[in-house]
Order: structure tokens, then C-alpha cells, then sequence
């Protein structure tokens, strides 16, 4: 072994050695004692001194190993999904040291106007936290939250510079998400008929079929990108190959696109999880709306219409969705049906229970809301009785509000809900912006692609709200990041 190996590895050589010191010490534990603690020692110091020297790959295996996270009670009142969350506080943690120390973070991220509003959303988290009812609830909501927005949105712009990482990203989520999908599919064979196990075949990765749901929808749109590349990798982006496969062609890389949507498509259907099967077919529609040259502003208009067509005739529209009977079933053509059901199945009832619970809840605090993160602690007793439903509680202790925009009006008032929508929409029509301007074709087909993805979880958001998970989170934040990096990092064609 020359002294230039060991010059160049020393990092590899003495993590080797502290492992295998560690190893004869934990067996020593073990013999006499018993005992498996140190037994994880090693392990946690590998990935400290990875993140120390390659924190870019810290990231990718932190992507890796979130759909496979437990969430794990470390004491009373503070739970941890293991192992993901101390690796985003170790990245956190060894990416601002990084930027103190080198100084060598682009200042423009900061300035998009994507970053402009969350930042503000983060410091109006804040104020709403010095301002809730519940202050060290609110302010370990915050902390959070930051864990989850530093390592995969402000860390992944820069990263995602390089064009060979979101495709590399990409994969690793899609890795281990398509394994739990293999995972929860096999359970589901033989109890097709059995509602509340579907439900459940995806434990102990993802608590919902609601959450397995969206992750899925989130990663399709995203997925037909890849059938259109030859490979990734820098070869890729330099030759800017854009030719698409023919069946006769098959490439290895292809190939594996192909199986992956295979696998998405078959646990979006075996999930059962009605607003996932929303989010898609919405994004399918904006795919048509954008190739059709519409603008984003009359998109908004056409929605904002919708919704006010829905309140001049609401009465009606509610008069014909009780008259709807269908609960939830195994079955597809019933469990469409049930989604107007909102008179006798018990998720659509519970979800009607949780708006309006955070809808008296607003009233009294209409600026500042009531705190995040302080909804599933305080809704219990603005409940009603004749709204609720047989899965509800009179603790009201089942989670949040049900919603992406109606939870953060009632935590963080009309500002909060205002700066998530402007957040979301700001980020869409960065993502359509891009398409229609990149001077590479392969940057426009990526931005609209990771674009219909974030949409899917806008739609989605309606109904359920994930971010305070880890599940959802990671790939939502970084698939925001994705949009933002296409836009700072890549060239436009000039218009007149």
C-alpha cells in the first residue's frame, strides 16, 4: 500500500478503522453484557463522515432511505422518523458550517421569487409561533419544517445546478418508493375485498393509503420524462440527446423507466386513495391545457371560476352530492362513486368535520391564526355533533385540518393561506415559464414534467396536507428546487 494511496483515501481508511474498533468493542458489550446499543455507533459515524465529505451523495441516500422510514417515539411527546430526520439535521447542520465558512453560496436563489415567498412564509411562521396558544408546540413545529426545507429546497437549488443530480435524486426516491409499492402489492393479492387491510398494506412505511397515494401521483408525471432520456449522467446533458426509444430499441435505461411506471400506476390504483386519482388526472389535464398555449393566467381565471360557479350554487351542488349514498369500496367503479358521497362515507364526512372545526377556529383568530402545528391539539372541542362522523373523536386528537390551504389559514391566519397559495402558483408558472423559453428542449420536456408532479400534490393538497412529513416533504421540496435550479441555471431562447 503506497503512501499516495493512503494520502488519497485517509478519510475511506480511518472510518474503516474507527468501524472496525467499534465492531470489537460493541461484540465486547454484547458478550458480556448484552447490550445492542453500540451496536448503531459505527454505523452513525459512517454517515457523519460521509455528510462531512460528500454531502451531495448525504442528500441522495437521505432520498433513498425516506420511503422506508419509521417514525420512532424517542420520549414522551417527541417522535423522530428514523433515520431520515437526524440525517437532515446532520446535513442542515454541515451545509450552513459550509456556507459560514466558505461563503460560497449563489445569492440569486435567495432573490427568485420562489425562495422570496418562503421565506416569508417561514418568517411569518415566526410570528404566528410567538403569537400561538400553544408557543413550544408551535416553535418545534418550526423547527421541523426548517430540517425539511434547508437540506431539499435552499441546499437542493444549488446542488441541482448540475443536471445530472435531479435525475439522480429522482431515482433514489423512486428506488425505494418502487419497493414498498412492490412490498404493499403483495399484501394486497388475496384481500381484494377487505377494505380496511388495502388500507393498511402499506404500513409501517406510510401510515395512510392517503399519503402512499399522493407520494405516488407526485412521482408519475415526473416518471414519462425519463422515457423520452438515453441515459443520465453528464454525457447526456452535454450531447443533449432528445431522440425517443422505439419498442424495437429497448434500452436497459428504457427499460427500467418503463417497470417503474408500471409500478406506479399499479400501486396509484391498488392504493385506493381517491384524491391521489384526482391529482393525476388534473395534471393530465394542465399537460393538454400547457401544450395547448394557454396562458397561466387564464388557467387561474378558469379555476378561480370554478370555484366561484361552486359558492352561486352551492345548494344545489351539496343538495346533489348528499343525495349520494356509495361509501368507499375495494371496487373501482364504487370507490369513484363515492368520492361526491359526502352524507354517509366516513372519510368525506370526517374531512367536512375537520374544515369546519378550523373554520370556527379562524374566526377567532383571523390574522394570526392559532398557532402551527396547533390544530390536531385544539379542533376537539369545535366539533359538532351533528357533523360528526363514526370515525371521529370527542378527544379530537386524529391529526390535522385535512387540507393544504384551509389547515395554514387556521394556524397561521389569511397571511399564512395567502402566502402558500402564492408560493404554489409563483412555483407553477415559473415551471410553465421555463418550458416555453428554455433553449433546450430536454430542460423545457424536465421543467413541465417536475411541474405536473408539484401540481399533483396543489390538487391533492385540497384534501389532505403531508408536509409535516418527512414521506412527502422530501420529494416536494425538491422537486420545487428542481423548477427553481431549470430556472436560474439554464439558458432561454430570445423573444420578441
Amino acid at each position: 500500500m503506497t503512501k499516495a494511496f493512503i494520502k488519497r483515501n485517509r478519510g475511506l481508511l480511518a472510518a474503516l478503522l474507527l468501524t472496525a474498533l467499534f465492531i470489537v468493542a460493541e461484540a465486547e458489550v454484547m458478550y458480556w453484557k448484552g447490550g445492542i446499543a453500540m451496536a448503531l455507533v459505527p454505523l452513525a459515524l459512517l454517515v457523519v463522515w460521509l455528510f462531512y465529505v460528500r454531502l451531495e451523495t448525504g442528500l441522495l441516500l437521505t432520498a433513498l432511505l425516506t420511503p422506508f422510514a419509521i417514525n420512532v417515539a424517542l420520549m414522551p411527546g417527541m417522535e423522530l422518523s428514523m433515520p431520515v430526520e437526524p440525517m437532515m439535521i446532520l446535513f442542515s447542520f454541515f451545509f450552513l458550517f459550509r456556507i459560514l465558512v466558505a461563503h460560497n453560496y449563489d445569492l440569486r436563489i435567495l432573490r427568485h421569487p420562489v425562495s422570496a415567498l418562503l421565506l416569508a412564509s417561514l418568517a411569518w411562521w415566526v410570528v404566528t409561533s410567538c403569537t400561538s396558544r400553544l408557543p413550544w408546540v408551535s416553535f418545534k413545529y418550526f423547527l421541523s419544517r426548517l430540517w425539511f426545507v434547508i437540506p431539499f429546497y435552499f441546499a437542493a437549488v444549488q446542488i441541482f445546478r448540475n443536471r445530472e443530480r435531479i435525475a439522480q435524486f429522482y431515482w433514489a426516491y423512486a428506488i425505494g418508493l418502487g419497493i414498498v409499492i412492490l412490498i404493499a402489492t403483495t399484501k394486497t393479492l388475496g384481500n381484494f375485498s377487505d377494505l380496511q387491510t388495502l388500507h393498511r398494506v402499506m404500513r409501517p412505511f406510510y401510515n395512510d393509503h392517503t399519503a402512499y397515494g399522493c407520494a405516488i401521483a407526485l412521482m408519475l408525471p415526473a416518471a414519462f420524462y425519463f422515457l423520452g432520456v438515453k441515459e443520465t449522467g453528464d454525457k447526456e446533458i452535454r450531447q443533449k440527446r432528445q431522440s425517443r426509444y422505439r419498442l424495437t430499441s429497448l434500452s436497459p435505461y428504457l427499460l427500467i423507466s418503463i417497470i417503474l411506471i408500471a409500478l406506479l400506476c399499479t400501486g396509484l390504483l391498488f392504493s385506493y386513495c381517491r384524491a391521489a386519482w384526482i391529482s393525476v388526472v388534473a395534471a393530465a389535464g394542465i399537460y393538454v391545457l400547457v401544450r395547448m398555449g394557454m396562458k397561466v393566467k387564464w388557467m387561474v381565471l378558469l379555476f378561480g371560476l370554478g370555484v366561484g360557479l361552486f359558492f352561486v350554487y352551492q345548494s344545489d351542488v351539496l343538495y346533489k352530492l348528499g343525495k349520494n349514498h356509495q361509501d368507499s369500496s375495494y371496487t373501482l367503479a364504487d370507490q369513484v362513486k363515492s368520492i361526491s358521497n359526502i352524507s354517509t362515507d366516513a372519510s368525506n364526512v370526517e374531512r367536512l368535520n375537520r374544515w369546519a372545526s378550523a373554520m370556527r377556529l379562524w374566526k377567532e383568530s383571523p390574522v394570526f391564526g392559532v398557532g402551527p402545528g396547533t390544530y390536531q391539539f385544539l379542533y376537539g372541542s369545535y366539533q359538532k355533533s351533528y357533523q360528526l362522523s363514526t370515525i371521529s373523536t370527542n378527544a379530537g386528537d386524529l391529526g390535522n385540518a385535512h387540507s393544504e390551504y384551509i389547515g395554514p389559514m387556521t394556524e397561521q391566519g389569511l397571511p399564512g393561506v395567502l402566502l402558500v397559495v402564492a408560493l404554489f402558483l409563483t412555483t407553477f408558472a415559473t415551471g410553465v415559464r421555463v418550458y416555453r423559453t428554455a433553449k433546450d428542449p430536454a430542460v423545457g420536456r424536465m421543467a413541465l414534467a417536475f411541474t405536473l408532479s408539484l401540481f399533483t400534490y396543489y390538487v391533492h393538497g385540497v384534501f389532505n396536507n403531508f408536509l409535516d412529513t418527512d414521506k412527502l416533504s422530501v420529494p416536494f421540496w425538491a422537486f420545487t428546487a428542481v423548477v427553481v435550479a431549470l430556472d436560474l441555471y439554464s439558458e432561454k431562447r430570445e423573444t420578441t
